[in-house]
């Protein structure tokens, strides 16, 4: 399975060893799936042929590192090939650095489930909210990886509707860890 990579500045980061690392303490997990798990419909898109609810999963997380102030949670389609980008499911940043919890469907457009000060980010569907899974009928369950970046800084300097690329190219600078988690889902 070929995938793609999202530019040639990150491919470079990668492969000198500048991206942030993954730290054993810092973990992300969801009641409402495992590892490598599909998701449930209810977390699935409900439009262009697919009818799920189109509610966030509920995400947990522990062992941030000492100094984090913020985080940023993305989701991506590590599969999708009819971008040449993948695409951006979900962008939440400046999530308090108290946090250690999302509830099921805190990503709803206008959410009141987001804490203070969090901000969600523009997706490649172009919403200020989460927006699930729907890969094409037929092609094989795609992967979404789901990523939570502890943060040194309390705001990230990005503007309003910022995109999932902008905010964990932003975020590079003072990322002291990331944990992912990536489930699947196919129809």
């Amino acid at each position: 399975m070929r995938i793609l990579p999202r530019s040639a500045g990150f491919v470079l980061m990668l492969a000198s060893g500048l991206a942030p690392a993954q730290s054993p303490s810092f973990s992300l997990v969801s009641p409402d799936f495992g590892p490598n798990l599909p998701m449930a419909a209810s977390h699935t898109l409900n439009g262009y042929g697919c009818t799920g609810q189109n509610r966030s999963p509920a995400l947990e997380w522990r062992g941030a590192p000492k100094g984090t102030r913020s985080f940023a949670i993305t989701m991506f389609d590590m599969d999708e090939h009819g971008s040449p980008s993948g695409w951006w499911h979900w962008v939440v940043y400046n999530v308090p650095g108290t946090t250690s919890r999302l509830p099921e469907n805190a990503g709803a457009i206008n959410s009141s489930e987001l804490p203070a000060g969090a901000v969600q980010g523009r997706t490649d569907l172009g919403q200020d909210a989460y927006h699930g899974p729907c890969p094409g009928k037929g092609e094989p369950p795609h992967r979404y990886l789901i990523t939570i970046y502890a943060l040194s800084v309390e705001k990230l300097a990005v503007p309003a509707e910022a995109s999932g690329a902008m905010v964990t190219w932003t975020a590079h600078d003072s990322t002291l860890a990331k944990a992912t988690l990536t489930a699947r889902w196919g129809r």
